[in-house]
């Protein structure tokens, strides 16, 4: 039996940065059943703000770089929904997926559902290794900590709202998609993965895989949340205060 609202509000979020050359398309595949759409635009240079608004979406203007703070400053801008959808507007999600992707939360059966691109169909040359590998390797120490299994860290991914919001997000980087699959595994949510399509980005270069620095700076945030919320999970010394380290 469906949980949520006889008829319940789907938002989708949309990070961008310089994707004129993608975003139109996906926003026009997006289905007519989804409100709001917002486009989270971080200092575009080539008119995607532009674009976001002639296509019917909601702009906001993100203040500070980070895929994390896009999506922050996004959902504090929401009205009240129930389900969030977050997608990369590269062309590389395919938003005719959608109502697959949130069908487990409508029926009930979820309350997380990740898109994963490893166990669906991916053209060749769409996830690099490096991206292979830290998501290999992210989802191994997830299920070693938290005992969740997870296949990918993809961006395609539906969550309810009142979820979402228990989950506490703070990392305002390349740490958000796995902040939010660790806290959602520490919270024991309802958590469903499904294939995906994954195409090759339409246009420009990623800004995660597309550059050595990228994906080293990437890998780094990506363990530095796993080992965060590691040692936050772990009981506190009783009884009298941990000793301070000083460092000389």
């Amino acid at each position: 039996m469906n949980s949520l609202s006889p008829m319940p509000r789907i938002a989708v979020i949309i990070p961008t940065r310089n994707e004129a050359g993608s975003l139109p398309r996906l926003l026009s595949g997006l289905p007519a059943w989804v409100s709001p759409v917002l486009v989270a635009d971080y200092n575009s240079a080539d008119g995607t703000d532009s674009l976001a608004l002639e296509h019917g979406a909601s702009l906001v203007r993100v203040t500070r770089p980070g895929y994390g703070a896009a999506c922050l400053q996004a959902i504090a801008a929401l009205p009240a929904v129930n389900i969030i959808v977050f997608l990369d507007a590269d062309g590389s999600d395919d938003p005719a997926e959608l109502s697959r992707l949130v069908a487990p939360i409508l029926e009930g059966k979820a309350d997380f559902v990740l898109g994963s691109r490893t166990i669906g169909a991916c053209e060749p040359g769409a996830l690099a290794t490096p991206q292979r590998f830290g998501n290999w390797l992210a989802c191994r120490l997830i299920r070693l900590f938290w005992g969740v299994r997870f296949t990918d860290l993809g961006p395609f991914r539906a969550i309810r709202a009142d979820a979402l919001r228990s989950l506490a997000m703070q990392d305002q980087h390349f740490g958000w998609t796995v902040e939010m699959q660790v806290r959602a595994a520490k919270a024991g949510l309802r958590c469903v993965e499904i294939p995906v399509a994954c195409r090759r980005r339409l246009a420009g270069k990623s800004k995660v895989s597309g550059t050595v620095k990228g994906s080293v700076k990437a890998g780094a945030a990506i363990l530095y949340v796993i080992a965060r919320e590691a040692l936050s999970s772990l009981p506190r010394p009783k009884g009298r205060r941990a000793a301070a380290i000083t460092l000389l």
